[in-house]
């Protein structure tokens, strides 16, 4: 994701303590599965992708600065994120919340001039707050699964249908198409958000770098089983690819996410 890559750097400050925390996180390592899901569905809408550039960075930077605030001590308590220290042990957590402040208020400014696609990704980083409360209430209790997915599609789920359908507003999307790529990304999450749990469940800190079984039951594995799991994902990734059906060829990039998200191994 060069070009991604390039667009963040040109965005984002470059001197003082703020910059470098703020650099820190955007730059860590992560797969930028979000940019991508942005890009994709440009590509499927057949229009160019660096007219959606800007948007994929502001998802970027609020889902980074998610990750920052979900790992300090008041909320997951996570000493590891991408296979690096999290932003608070390195810098410490007043300025781990600051940086993660300034991510969020520079995605919206950077997308002022797309107030639908604004307001796509400002709904969904409220539903991203609320699901974040909601598990916060339920630590040390069993949930159902109809809870935990209401969960998931508030704190995974809201994020992905936002790149699709703030994507779908700048590119001029049909509302029949806007529908189709609507159910593809509440496909998608529920698909990412069960194979995670599997990662969870089932991998390494060193492999996933960042810590592992945090969740346990809290997730699908616990509540349904391994087997049960694998199957519920692939299953949800299938209904994803099926909502593609509208765009032909052109929807072969979102498909392949769907792919990805059930086969990663970290």
């Amino acid at each position: 994701m060069k070009s991604v890559d390039r667009a963040l750097d040109k965005y984002l400050p470059r001197s003082g303590k703020l910059a470098q925390a703020m650099r820190y996180s955007i730059f860590a390592g992560g797969k930028r599965f979000r940019p991508l899901l942005c890009l994709a569905t440009a590509d499927a809408l057949d229009r160019p992708k660096k007219l959606v550039l800007p948007f994929a960075c502001a998802v970027e930077m609020i889902h980074t600065f998610t990750l920052i605030h979900d790992d300090l001590p008041a909320m997951d308590n996570a000493d590891f994120r991408r296979g690096k220290p999290s932003s608070h042990k390195v810098f410490g957590e007043a300025l781990a919340i600051l940086a993660g402040d300034a991510l969020n208020t520079l995605a919206f400014e950077i997308i002022a001039d797309q107030p639908r696609a604004l307001v796509e990704l400002s709904s969904a980083l409220l539903e991203v707050v609320e699901g974040q409360v909601a598990d916060i209430d339920a630590p040390n209790k069993d949930l159902t699964l109809k809870q935990l997915r209401l969960i998931h599609q508030w704190k995974t789920g809201a994020l992905l249908r936002a790149c699709v359908r703030g994507v779908g507003s700048i590119c001029g999307a049909s509302p029949k198409k806007l529908a189709a790529l609507t159910k593809y990304a509440e496909r998608l999450g529920l698909a990412f958000q069960i194979a995670d749990d599997i990662l969870d469940a089932t991998s390494t800190r060193e492999k996933l770098g960042k810590p592992v079984q945090s969740d346990v039951k809290k997730g699908y594995p616990y509540l349904i089983g391994l087997e049960k799991s694998r199957k519920m994902a692939l299953l949800e990734a299938a209904s994803a690819q099926k909502a593609l059906n509208v765009f032909g060829d052109r929807g072969a990039a979102l498909s392949k996410l769907a792919e990805y998200v059930v086969a990663r191994t970290s």
